[in-house]
């Protein structure tokens, strides 16, 4: 088990942002369409992250025109550019699933 740490160690990113669940965050992520490559911005809140290591992701939630939009991110791909907190919130539950019910009222 100590090898595949060792392996797993190499490829780690160190330079990552460091957030919770409940956080508003900027993922900042490479996209690549037709040969031409570039920065593609997903804004919203952290609603939960899992795993640990070299495979550890988190969700992202936003709500886009009255329609729920949610994006999976592991969190050491080398497609994730940069991960910028906005605004750091306190949350009351580990996972935010339950916001996907709620109603956005901004209107």
């Amino acid at each position: 088990m100590d090898y595949l740490k060792a392996v797993e160690e190499k490829y780690l990113q160190k330079d990552r942002a460091s957030f919770r669940v409940g956080d508003i965050v900027r993922v900042h992520q490479k996209v690549l369409e037709e040969g031409k490559s570039r920065i593609q911005v997903f804004e919203g809140r952290v609603i939960g992250r899992k795993g640990s290591g070299l495979r550890e992701s988190f969700i992202v939630r936003r709500v886009t025109f009255g329609e729920g939009v949610e994006r999976h991110f592991p969190l050491h791909s080398p497609q994730v550019v940069k991960i910028q907190v906005m605004r750091s919130e306190p949350a009351s539950k580990a996972k935010l699933y339950y916001t996907r019910k709620e109603v956005d009222h901004s209107r």
